[in-house]
């Protein structure tokens, strides 16, 4: 049985580290669609940075200069 929780652990641990790897995004930054720049455009709410990934999903980089 304790096996079987550390397994689980690291499975959660692993799960975890995989989600967050790929998205910088942070709490400042804050995707919206605006239709009015284009079908797959999206403005920053926080800084206006605008992004235009594609139809697939909405950006999850943040491009706020630093």
């Amino acid at each position: 049985m304790p096996i079987l929780l550390l397994f689980l652990l690291v499975a959660v641990f692993a799960y975890l580290w995989w989600d967050r790897r790929g998205s910088s995004l942070t709490r400042q930054c804050r995707w919206r669609l605006d239709r009015g720049l284009g079908p797959t455009t999206y403005r920053c709410a926080s800084c206006g940075a605008v992004n235009d990934p594609g139809p697939s999903k909405p950006p999850r980089q943040c491009l706020r200069s630093r």
